[in-house]
C-alpha cells in the first residue's frame, strides 16, 4: 500500500500547483456563505398592520381602526387585528369622532380580512410580504427555513455517497450548479409551496458543495498547505461570503434581486472544471493509478520540479481474482463495533454543535436594531474563530481542542442568565463568545472527521455527520422560540447540549500527529480519556509525522 504524502513529497508544499488549487477551492466556498444565511433577509418579517379600505371611512376613523396592544412592555399597534369595519363605517357616517364621542377600545375586533400593509423602511419586499406569511400563517415563516435545511440534510447524505463512488470533482461542480440554478429559479415561484420546493432543491447543493470542496482540497494538498487549507482557507472563504451577504442585502432590498445576485455568480465557476484536478488519492483508492500519476506529473511541470519515473511505485494493484468485493460505504461504517461507536459519537457532537451554531446565529440577529449590522456582527466574529482554530489544529490534540470549545461555549451560555439587566453589553459579549466557540468547533470537527476515516470512507462519513448535524439546524429556530416560556431557556438548552458534547468528544479516538488513513486498519483507535495528550508527546518525537499531519 502506498503512502500518498511521501509519494508526492517531491512536489513541495506551496508550489504554483498548490496555490492554484488552494485559491480556486477557497473561492467556491464564497456562495455557501451568502446562500446559507440569505434566509435571514429573504424570509424576515417586516413591520405590518391590517389593510384598511378607503371607502366610507373618515380620516380620523382610518387612523383609529388599528387597536393598540402591549408587546414586551410597550404599547404598539396590533399586527393582526383591527376594529370591525362595518361598525366603524356606521360611526363615521353618524359624525361621531374616536376618543371624543366613542371609547374605541370597547369596540369589537376582527382579523385582517383585506390583507396587510407592510413597511418598506427596511425591505422593499420579502417572501413573508410576498405570500402573506403573517398572523394565522405565521408558522410558515420558520418552516421555510426548516425546509431549506431538510434539503441540506438530504444533499449532505447523497453527495457523500456519490463523491466516494464517482469522485470528488463531479459532485463538487454538480452541487455548485444546483445551488446556482435553484437560487435563481426561486424568483419565479408563484406560491409559497412552489418556493419551498425550489428552496429544498437549492438546499441539496448548498452544504454538499462545501463538503466536497473541503475533502477535495484536503486530499490534494499536503503538509502545511493541507493544515492551512482545512483550518483557515475554506473556512475563511465561507466567512467572507457570509460577510458580503449584508452588503448585498443592504443595496438590494427586494428578495428577488437578492437571490439573483447570490445565485448567478455560481455559474462563473463552471470553467474551473477544466482547471481543477480530481483527487489523486481518490483515484488511487479506485485503482486508477495511471490517472493519478498523470495529475501529479502535470503538477510537477507547473511547480518546475522533476517527477520520478515511477511515482506510486509501492502501489499494490489487485487482479480481478484478488480484488475485494466492495460493499456499501455506509455499511462499512457500521458493521464493525469500533467504527459504529465512533460514528455515533461524532454524529452527536456534530448535532449539538449545529444546534448551537445556528441557534446563536439566528439569535444574534437581535443584537442591533439594524438587521444588516446584526448580520455583519454575526459573520465577522467567525474570522477570529477560524484563526484560533488554525493554531489549535497545528498544536493541540483534536479531542482537547474540541472539548475546550464546547466547554467554553457551555459556560458562556449558562452565564448569560446571571448577568444583570443593567449590564446588557456583557450578556451580548457572552453570546458572541458562544458564537465564537460554535464557529471554531465547526472548523475543528471538519478536520477531525476527515482525519479519522480512510480515503474510501472519508466523504461518506463526513456527509453522514453533516447530514445528522442538519437535523440540528432544522430544530434550531424552534429552540430559540423557547423564550416565550422562559427568557433564558434557549441558552440553558444550548448550554446543556454543549456540556454533554464535552464527554462525547473525550470518548472519540485521537488523530493528532497521524497521516491520513488509507484503510480501515490504519484508522486511529479509541484510547482512555487519561491518554488525551499521548499523541501530542508522540508527535514531538517524530518530525516526519508532524510535518504530514492535517
Amino acid at each position: 500500500m502506498w503512502d500518498y504524502d511521501d509519494s508526492v513529497a517531491f512536489l513541495g508544499t506551496w508550489g504554483r500547483f498548490q496555490l492554484l488549487v488552494f485559491f480556486l477551492l477557497c473561492s467556491t466556498a464564497l456562495p455557501n456563505g451568502t446562500g446559507s444565511f440569505s434566509l435571514v433577509f429573504v424570509t424576515d418579517t417586516p413591520q405590518h398592520r391590517c389593510r384598511i379600505p378607503e371607502a366610507n371611512l373618515s380620516q380620523e376613523w382610518r387612523q383609529a381602526a388599528i387597536p393598540l396592544e402591549v408587546v414586551d412592555g410597550e404599547l404598539q399597534a396590533s399586527r393582526c387585528r383591527r376594529y370591525r369595519l362595518d361598525v366603524l363605517r356606521n360611526l363615521s357616517a353618524g359624525g361621531l369622532l374616536p376618543g371624543r364621542d366613542v371609547n374605541v377600545s370597547s369596540l369589537e375586533q376582527e382579523d385582517c380580512a383585506d390583507g396587510w400593509v407592510y413597511s418598506t423602511e427596511v425591505y422593499h419586499s420579502t417572501v413573508v410580504s410576498q405570500f402573506d406569511l403573517v398572523c394565522t400563517q405565521r408558522w410558515k415563516q420558520p418552516l421555510t427555513a426548516t425546509i431549506f435545511f431538510l434539503g441540506v440534510l438530504v444533499g449532505s447524505f447523497f453527495s457523500g455517497v456519490l463523491a466516494d463512488r464517482f469522485g470528488r470533482k463531479p459532485v463538487l461542480f454538480a452541487t455548485i450548479i444546483i445551488q446556482a440554478v435553484f437560487s435563481v429559479a426561486q424568483i419565479a415561484a408563484p406560491s409559497w409551496e412552489v418556493f419551498c420546493f425550489l428552496l429544498f432543491c437549492n438546499g441539496l447543493g448548498n452544504i454538499s458543495n462545501y463538503v466536497s470542496c473541503y475533502v477535495l482540497g484536503t486530499e490534494i494538498l499536503t503538509g502545511n498547505a493541507r493544515v492551512f487549507y482545512s483550518s483557515m482557507g475554506v473556512c475563511l472563504g465561507f466567512a467572507f461570503g457570509y460577510m458580503t451577504l449584508p452588503l448585498f442585502a443592504y443595496f438590494l432590498r427586494s428578495w428577488k434581486t437578492l437571490l439573483l445576485a447570490i445565485g448567478l455568480p455560481g455559474l462563473f465557476y463552471i470553467p474551473m472544471w477544466w482547471i481543477l484536478p480530481e483527487s489523486p488519492m481518490w483515484l488511487l483508492s479506485q485503482g486508477r493509478v495511471t490517472e493519478a500519476e498523470a495529475i501529479v506529473r502535470k503538477a510537477a511541470i507547473m511547480n518546475r520540479v522533476v517527477a520520478p519515473e515511477k511515482i506510486f511505485s509501492s502501489v499494490k494493484l489487485h487482479t480481478d481474482e484478488e480484488r475485494p468485493v466492495k460493499s456499501s460505504a455506509v455499511l462499512e461504517l457500521v458493521k464493525k463495533r469500533r467504527l459504529a461507536i465512533t460514528l455515533i459519537l461524532l454524529c452527536w457532537v456534530w448535532f449539538s454543535l449545529s444546534v448551537c451554531y445556528f441557534g446563536l446565529s439566528l439569535n444574534t440577529s437581535q443584537l442591533h436594531s439594524d438587521p444588516y449590522i446584526s448580520c455583519f456582527l454575526s459573520a465577522v466574529v467567525e474570522v477570529p474563530a477560524y484563526l484560533s482554530c488554525s493554531l489549535a489544529i497545528r498544536y493541540l490534540p483534536r479531542r482537547l481542542a474540541v472539548a475546550a470549545v464546547f466547554l467554553t461555549m457551555g459556560l458562556a451560555l449558562f452565564s448569560i442568565q446571571l448577568v444583570p439587566q443593567s449590564i446588557l453589553g456583557l450578556a451580548v459579549a457572552l453570546e458572541m463568545l458562544g458564537k465564537f466557540g460554535a464557529t471554531a468547533g465547526t472548523s475543528l470537527l471538519f478536520a477531525f472527521t476527515a482525519e479519522l476515516y480512510p480515503t474510501n470512507l472519508r466523504n461518506t462519513a463526513s456527509g453522514i455527520c453533516v447530514m445528522v448535524s442538519r437535523t440540528g439546524s432544522c430544530i434550531a429556530p424552534f429552540i430559540i422560540q423557547l423564550n416565550i416560556y422562559f427568557k433564558y431557556l434557549p441558552y440553558i438548552t444550548l448550554g446543556t447540549l454543549a456540556m454533554l458534547s464535552v464527554l462525547a468528544t473525550l470518548l472519540l479516538p485521537e488523530s493528532f500527529g497521524r497521516t491520513l488513513p488509507e484503510t480501515v486498519e490504519q484508522m486511529p483507535k479509541r484510547k482512555r480519556v487519561t491518554h488525551l495528550c499521548d499523541c501530542r508527546r508522540e508527535t514531538f518525537n517524530s518530525t516526519s509525522v508532524s510535518e504530514s499531519r492535517l
